[in-house]
């Protein structure tokens, strides 16, 4: 018993030795990983927004309050609900939310590399060996040589990540689930503005229709007003052609005014997951105004939007990639070990007698490939470049994006407020012109002017409130509405957005900018 104690500690010692050797080999090694190392790409910041109008501050941080319902700054509860619908229901988000939970998937498939692999097998094989004759010339016997063998074994191997290229594939997968995350923020920041500018849109073509209704009220009125002086002689009959063809276009251009209207609902249906032949919004005329948006030094702007951190992250994978690339430059070295049994006899398969295996390291080595793994490399340095030039517009044009809506908030502001005056205007003017009418001092054609000055100023100033309102959106988005780099590492994937919160507004920071996001956030 003794001895075979001893026998068999001597078996396996050389066994126990070339797996301890190899492991700690393979652990050395697995330091020396190839690529370069992911910094940012630089881009250029602006100190300060040029379209800002005076007064625009920086706002404190407010990272206590909800960073996901920018859209209840608004204070208008049916916009809220369309929002809710929105954020459960949206397709175009539930794309997105499929792509990040796919790329969440890739990550655990690049993590697999790192452990090794375990395989299990059985089989059972009859074969034979030809046929041998006996006898006389009269008599002959063939006997058929028949074997039989029965196996049952294990299998395990692992590949040591010598020179990073595991590492940096997951790393690379681990930044792309990150710029998933964001694309799917996008994809919500999106739609979800795309919805509010579209609702506010609809809501001035309700004052637009509020508006033309009551003109063609006024334009009815004016005409009975023109019949009776040409009843009484006072009138010519052009006079009532006239106010008849006003009267005719205003009727014209408040039905035309529905077109749109329509067209916006349908959009908003679609928005909100539902069809557009059973949606159906109530007409009320817009009343919100724009409200204070805090602002954000143009720095915060590379934390605050999703396209950009979407954009930076796309780089991060590509730069991974020329590592997995550099890498297959060098030997792999597999580990390997194969135990079981086997025999003849099924009876005595599970024998010691029957057992064996097998273990070992092996290396390998590409020594030429025609320029094959040269041309990865550079064609993943190209990935890599275009990828940065990518983020790098995506900064700029975002930076656009801010100048442009702080550009409309500041003139469209202006604008309505002289716009306003030439309203105050053209009523007085239209007041006077009509008393002065019906004195018979003017002809019509004055009151026909007057008219259509003031109803021309007024669809101006409604479609100005209008205007604002989308830019006010335009301007929210663009910076980022609310959302934050944060937000990224803690995506699930869920198609709804937070819960809108009771109050919340965009959420601007001031200061200098986070840290950078590692590749190797979340192992």
């Amino acid at each position: 018993m003794q001895s075979d104690r001893i026998s068999r500690a001597r078996t396996y010692a050389p066994r126990a030795l070339t797996i301890a050797v190899a492991a700690a080999l393979a652990s050395l090694l697995a330091a020396c990983a190839v690529g370069p190392d992911y910094k940012r790409p630089a881009a250029e910041i602006p100190a300060s927004y040029k379209e800002a109008a005076p007064g625009w501050k920086v706002a404190e941080p407010a990272d206590q309050q909800d960073r996901g319902a920018w859209w209840t700054i608004y204070q208008d509860p049916q916009l809220n609900a369309l929002e809710d619908k929105l954020n459960v229901a949206n397709q175009t988000v539930a794309q997105y939310a499929a792509a990040y939970r796919q790329a969440r998937a890739l990550v655990g498939e690049a993590k697999a590399a790192y452990f090794p692999t375990l395989g299990a097998s059985a089989g059972a094989t009859r074969s034979g060996n030809g046929s041998s004759s006996s006898g006389n010339s009269t008599t002959a016997t063939s006997r058929s040589g028949v074997n039989n063998s029965f196996n049952v074994q294990l299998q395990a191997s692992w590949e040591p990540d010598l020179w990073g290229s595991v590492a940096r594939s997951v790393n690379s997968q681990k930044a792309g689930q990150q710029g998933a995350a964001a694309d799917l923020a996008n994809a919500r920041l999106s739609a979800q503005a795309t919805l509010a500018q579209t609702y506010f849109s609809l809501r001035a073509l309700d004052s637009s229709q509020k508006l033309l209704d009551d003109t063609v009220a006024a334009y009815q009125r004016s005409l009975q007003l023109t019949q009776n002086q040409y009843a009484a002689g006072v009138a010519a009959r052009s006079d009532v052609i006239q106010a008849q063809t006003q009267l005719q276009s205003a009727q014209a251009a408040a039905i035309d005014n529905g077109v749109q209207r329509a067209q916006d609902e349908h959009a908003i249906a679609v928005l909100v997951g539902e069809p557009a032949s059973t949606f159906a919004i109530p007409a009320s005329p817009l009343t919100a105004t724009p409200p204070a948006v805090p602002a954000q030094m143009p720095s915060a702007l590379l934390e605050r939007r999703p396209d950009i951190a979407s954009a930076e992250r796309k780089a991060a994978a590509a730069n991974e990639q020329i590592g997995v690339a550099i890498a297959a430059f060098f030997p792999t070295l597999t580990l390997s070990a194969t135990g079981g049994y086997e025999n003849s006899v099924f009876s005595q398969l599970l024998t010691m007698p029957s057992r064996f295996w097998t273990v070992g390291p092996q290396l390998a080595a590409t020594l030429f490939d025609a320029g094959l793994r040269q041309a990865k490399t550079d064609a993943a340095r190209a990935a890599y470049d275009q990828d940065v030039a990518t983020y790098r517009q995506t900064v700029l044009a975002a930076f656009q994006d801010v100048e442009d809506n702080l550009a409309s908030q500041r003139i469209l502001e202006q604008e309505i407020a002289v716009q306003r005056q030439a309203v105050d205007s053209a009523r007085q003017a239209l007041a006077i012109v009509t008393n002065e009418y019906k004195a018979g001092t003017v002809g019509y054609v004055n009151v026909l002017t007057a008219q259509t000055t003031a109803f021309t100023a007024e669809q101006k100033l409604e479609t100005i409130a209008g205007q604002r309102m989308v830019s006010s959106v335009g301007l929210v988005k663009a910076l980022g509405g609310g959302w934050d780099i944060d937000q990224m590492n803690r995506e699930t994937g869920d198609v709804a957005a937070p819960a809108p919160a009771a109050s919340a507004v965009p959420i601007a920071q001031s200061g200098p900018t986070p840290p950078e996001i590692q590749a190797s956030q979340n192992k």
